[in-house]
């Protein structure tokens, strides 16, 4: 199967103006002065699967200290998804990560399962990271809920910004390294 990302960060993936997407509302009165500091689009072949926006509340967001600083990743869906879809190929993600016990595979899939709804075109799912806590979701603005566990959140935000993510030129737009 053919995988194509394709950026939409400026010149050679330069971090974007604060001003070319709006801070989503669900950060507003968590970080007051959010800051956009990467963006993509992830296709599959060939098709529009979502856009993705790294804010956070720092000025600057080194790559190797991204699971120590709070952040928000906002997916915008491009077609529909069933959430047990989503929630499933995350998992997977998160496994690149490093091995992780059936038993805890399974406590995460069915949270994520909870979390994630089916999704249309135009829906957004924003995860807050909070460093040592855990993570929280928003659907579309609203809170979902959180999973308590740090390590389930270094694992689901690695999906897209650590150094095993199966998609590294996501993550370099996202953490401005291109």
């Amino acid at each position: 199967m053919q995988r194509r990302l394709v950026l939409f960060c400026a010149g050679a993936c330069a971090l974007p103006a604060q001003g070319q997407a709006r801070v989503p509302v669900e950060l507003v009165g968590e970080w007051p002065l959010a800051r956009l500091h990467g963006q993509a689009r992830f296709r599959f072949l060939g098709l529009h699967v979502y856009d993705i926006r790294l804010w956070t509340a720092a000025a600057a967001l080194p790559a190797e200290d991204w699971a120590r600083t709070p952040l928000a990743l906002e997916i915008e869906y491009g077609r529909s998804l069933a959430g047990r879809s989503i929630a499933e190929r995350s998992m997977q993600e998160m496994r690149r990560g490093g091995t992780v016990s059936l038993a805890q595979s399974e406590h995460w899939l069915m949270a994520m399962t909870r979390l994630f709804p089916d999704v249309q075109a135009g829906d957004r799912i924003t995860g807050l990271h909070r460093p040592g806590r855990g993570a929280w979701f928003h659907v579309n603005g609203r809170e979902r809920g959180e999973v308590a566990d740090a390590e389930f959140a270094s694992r689901f935000f690695g999906i897209w910004l650590a150094p095993s993510t199966s998609e590294p030129d996501l993550r370099a737009a996202l953490l401005g390294l291109k």
